[in-house]
């Protein structure tokens, strides 16, 4: 029989709480006979303290203890003087009503009342609780002197067992001894034991009941999110991703939930993001490829004439695709974590200054003043082809989004164990809004860094891919200038630090 989670922890709740109830009424139960007995023993010594005084009265009346070797009777006369003393009982109450029509001579002899019963009555009873309190009493009684020798009772009983000291002008002359109780034997003690176990069975019952209860709503209540996280991952698997569950509890249940709605989220913005992706991809072939159409199609209708220009105009558009498809080619790469690094000890100096010259006459072309700050750096652990391409990209950048006559400042420097190399520009800036954006994929800001300079948006994403690499950061924030800062930090090599 396949049995439903939340059945599975009912059962498991309830046999757990079956186990404990009854592991707890077996130890109570054990606990308070061994602590009933423990009472009971305690209580006869107790009531064995004027006994003491009793045979050490005799002792010093008889002078040793020769009166009591092979004398139980008397030994027993001694633990319970009354029975030879010829006290009678307490009178019943039964004994003390009269019989039906002798109101007046229960009026005319109140005295009679408390006259002393029959001598056959009172010697029957006497010797019916003289053989009870031999039984009870005296069986578990044993009598030493001051050497430890017995001299009257069990003989079999240990001399650890506990006692009373029995005591005659400051010097011990014996003691008795008490053998504890092997189990509860007296009709007042078995039914007193009984009503203790019936009250603890009965406790136990409406326990187990309100636990199996309390079991059954915790198995449903536990239960509950996962359900809801089944439904929610079967509507994940069917494309559903704007699907959600409640994630209020504070446990793990709760974190669980949680993580499921982030996933869902994370899914959702990766399937518009891959909508995105393949518009703008899209977008961007089909301006260079449309500019190509057109072309072509004008050399071919006599519009134009395959001039040199014209020629020129076809290869630049062709750079164009190539370029966006190499970048697009260099991000799946990185994604599939397969773009090839060589990473060795690199003087970021040495590449930076490298970088800006190549770039220095396009910069001024694009009327552009640059302003290197190259500082002493430690060496790097990093790949030097990607990381040219990482400045050259920034740079580029910088080139097609500034305005002219505008400054460009590159600056390298080292804090703690990092190189930091920054690069920043004039106007125009970017919205605080964007800034955390421009390392996505084909984003611009339309305001400022339109599709007029060049460029499909995907240098940032690189830089970015690259700079995590070698285990970097890379932010932008909005420049002095009055542009866009790029920073980017990069660790250098454990040695060096």
């Amino acid at each position: 029989m396949n049995l439903r989670l939340w059945q599975r922890l009912f059962l498991t709740f309830a046999a757990l709480a079956g186990i404990a109830l009854a592991g707890f009424v077996i130890w109570q139960q054990q606990a308070f006979r061994r602590g009933f007995l423990a009472y009971l023993d305690q209580a006869a010594l107790e009531r064995l303290q004027p006994v003491s005084d009793r045979l050490a009265d005799a002792y010093a009346d008889n002078g040793s203890w020769d009166f009591l070797h092979n004398n139980p009777s008397q030994f027993t006369d001694l633990i319970a003087p009354d029975l030879r003393r010829g006290r009678r009982p307490p009178i019943r109450p039964e004994r003390m009503r009269a019989p039906p029509g002798a109101e007046a001579e229960d009026q005319a002899g109140d005295a009679d009342q408390h006259r002393p019963p029959p001598p056959e009555w009172h010697e029957h009873d006497r010797e019916s609780r003289r053989r009870r309190i031999e039984n009870n009493l005296s069986s578990r009684l044993l009598l030493v002197d001051a050497q430890g020798a017995p001299v009257v009772g069990d003989p079999a009983i240990a001399r650890s067992s506990a006692g009373v000291p029995i005591v005659l002008d400051g010097e011990r002359i014996g003691s008795l001894l008490l053998a504890p109780l092997p189990r509860i034997r007296g009709d007042a003690d078995l039914a007193f034991a009984r009503e203790q176990l019936r009250n603890a069975l009965i406790a136990g019952v409406a326990i187990l009941a309100l636990a199996l209860l309390l079991a059954f709503a915790l198995a449903r209540w536990l239960l509950t999110p996962v359900r809801e996280l089944a439904a929610g991952t079967q509507a994940l698997a069917a494309g559903d991703y704007g699907r959600r569950i409640g994630d209020r509890r504070r446990d793990e249940l709760g974190a669980l939930a949680a993580d499921f709605n982030h996933l869902a989220r994370t899914l959702e913005q990766h399937r518009e993001a891959r909508r995105r992706w393949g518009a703008d991809i899209a977008h961007e072939l089909r301006t260079p490829l449309s500019i190509l159409r057109g072309e072509i199609q004008a050399l071919q209708d006599g519009v134009r004439s395959a001039t040199p220009a014209a020629l020129s105009s076809l290869h630049a558009e062709c750079d164009r695709m190539g370029s966006l498809i190499e970048d697009l080619y260099l991000l799946s790469l990185a994604d599939a974590g397969a773009l090839e690094y060589r990473f060795e000890a690199i003087d970021m100096a040495e590449l930076v200054a490298e970088s800006l010259e190549a770039q220095t006459a396009l910069l001024g072309e694009a009327g552009l003043m640059l302003e290197p700050i190259i500082g002493a750096v430690p060496p790097i652990r990093g790949d030097a082809r990607r990381l040219g391409q990482l400045i050259d990209n920034l740079l580029t950048n910088t080139r097609r989004y500034t305005d002219a006559p505008g400054r460009v400042r590159v600056e390298l420097s080292r804090c703690a164990n990092e190189v930091i190399l920054v690069v920043e520009d004039s106007a125009p800036g970017v919205p605080e809004e964007s800034l955390g954006l421009l390392f996505e994929r084909l984003y611009r800001v339309d305001a400022s860094r339109n599709r007029a300079a060049g460029g499909a948006g995907l240098g940032l994403a690189i830089c970015r891919a690259i700079v995590l690499a070698h285990e970097g950061r890379i932010d932008a924030t909005a420049s002095a200038l009055g542009g866009v800062r790029i920073e980017v930090r990069l660790p250098v090599l454990e040695a060096s630090a």
